[in-house]
């Protein structure tokens, strides 16, 4: 079984859950503590020496538009697709399953807090700030992805380096969103939060139902 019993799960998840709900309460009520921690890490990555470099802005536009929600549910969908034609049915109906549960959270969670954008936000970002749904699915992609794809990988050298790949994007995903003024940080760092304790919750679910849909026919012969 790719995804195998972990008595420690619930564990993370408690805790992830518990920071997430004291970030939104933070955001959700003006806390003084939030609005703080947004200047400071806005103020590292919005500063003008950083706008005054062409290929770093290039950069940031790119990562954006590479992880926006929509082509989230692309890649997961192309990843469910090769995992499908190798017999990995089971993993591919779950990779499918917790990017869509995912973004509904999200959805959810930007509809109770309502935050709005900072003022500086380009028109394409539309909706409410928290959490960042760029940051959210593209954590959701890469946790698919070291769940139930680069186990799967033979060589260890290149598991390795598809992991330290993976960790990079979400990072400068998170560092594009506020240097673009789409979000701010805060919207970044709760959106990696919830994703995590989101993984929690979809590795449970795996791990309980994947036996019970090997009894279904369609996928009595998945390797999971």
């Amino acid at each position: 079984m790719l995804i195998v019993p972990d008595n420690q799960r619930w564990k993370r998840f408690t805790i992830s859950g518990v920071v997430f709900i004291v970030l939104m309460l933070m955001i959700k009520f003006n806390s003084t503590i939030g609005t703080t921690m947004d200047a400071v890490f806005q103020s590292l990555f919005t500063s003008q020496r950083f706008e005054n470099i062409g290929w770093f802005h290039a950069l940031m536009t790119l990562i954006s538009f590479l992880a926006s929600p929509k082509l989230d549910l692309l890649w997961v969908l192309i990843i469910a697709i090769v995992l499908w034609l190798r017999n990995y049915r089971i993993p591919a109906v779950w990779a499918i399953c917790t990017i869509i549960g995912g973004d509904v959270i999200g959805t959810l969670v930007k509809h109770f807090v309502k935050r709005a954008r900072p003022a500086q936000h380009l028109a394409a970002d539309d909706g409410y700030s928290f959490p960042s749904g760029h940051t959210l699915g593209l954590f959701l992609v890469a946790g698919i992805l070291f769940l139930v794809v680069i186990p799967i990988i033979q060589k260890a050298a290149v598991r390795t380096i598809c992991q330290l790949l993976l960790i990079f994007a979400i990072f400068f995903l998170a560092v594009s969103r506020v240097y673009l003024y789409a979000h701010w940080p805060v919207d970044t760092i709760a959106a990696m939060v919830l994703a995590y304790a989101w993984l929690q919750v979809a590795e449970w679910l795996y791990v309980a139902w994947a036996p019970k849909l090997r009894e279904l026919k369609i996928f009595s012969n998945s390797i999971y």
